[in-house]
């Protein structure tokens, strides 16, 4: 969104934007591009139907004229074979949109908890960084945190860790990684403090091994938790079938998981 206020701040573009779409579509409602007059910022897809977009958006930004929404049937005339209809809106920009742009294109993006600042949570967070999450990232080690990290990454010290977890987002989706299986189990015990309370935490997902799970919930029915509520906990996490240890890979196997939820 930054690169798109920057541009406009010096030259004119078209937003293209997609309106409504019926069948298969190669994007959903709401996907947008910015058309500038020598290169793009976004995508609404790809494929044949962009490539006219973006001829028609820069047909428009050359002085031509057009209906603020145009339909594109998406069959062997436009060279796709995706069999829907989409309806796109152009509208040409300039400095004085920036405001209005700036609040229209900003990203929604799900609240996601992370406890752990070890390898695997870097790597989640690394993964994280372009989808459409805001991510708090939790440690009971401070300086555990690099310097830089994504704009949509909050760094949060709390010691002890499991003490963030009332003052989470409604909607967060929480995984625990700590480098501490005593911090794991007080945060998955606040976990489910909290939706025994509210009922708002979508997915509490906790690293390790179906052993791990099996010692936890025993500790955890210790503490009062029954079958329903342990059973909101999803332990090991990440996409079944995929076995790898690495920590990227893992990073992309919960990143996947967590992706498949609904969005907030």
């Amino acid at each position: 969104m930054n690169v798109v206020t920057h541009r406009l701040a010096s030259e004119d573009g078209v937003l293209v934007t997609v309106e409504t779409t019926k069948g298969s579509a190669p994007r959903e409602a709401g996907a947008w591009m910015m058309v500038f007059s020598a290169d793009t910022v976004g995508t609404i897809g790809g494929g044949h139907l962009e490539f006219q977009a973006i001829a028609e958006a820069r047909r428009r930004l050359a002085g031509g004229v057009g209906d603020p929404v145009c339909q594109y049937a998406l069959g062997p005339s436009l060279g796709q074979c995706c069999g829907g209809v989409v309806r796109l809106g152009f509208e040409l920009l300039g400095a004085a949109d920036i405001p209005d742009m700036t609040a229209r294109l900003a990203p929604r993006l799900a609240p996601l908890a992370l406890f752990g600042g070890g390898h695997v949570g870097k790597a989640l967070v690394n993964a994280l960084a372009p989808l459409p999450f805001a991510v708090t990232w939790i440690d009971s080690r401070d300086e555990i945190f690099p310097q830089q990290v994504s704009p949509h990454v909050s760094c949060e010290h709390s010691d002890p860790v499991h003490a963030a977890v009332p003052q989470l987002d409604a909607g967060s989706r929480v995984l625990i990684m700590s480098f501490s299986h005593a911090e794991d189990l007080d945060v998955v015990a606040a976990c489910l403090r909290r939706l025994r309370e509210r009922d708002d935490l979508p997915y509490v997902g906790l690293i390790g091994s179906k052993t791990k799970w099996a010692t936890f919930r025993h500790r955890l029915e210790e503490r009062g938790f029954t079958d329903g509520e342990l059973a909101r906990v999803t332990c090991p996490i990440g996409l079944p079938g995929i076995t790898g240890k690495e920590p990227e890979v893992i990073a992309a196997s919960v990143a996947a998981q967590i992706l498949q939820l609904a969005p907030p």
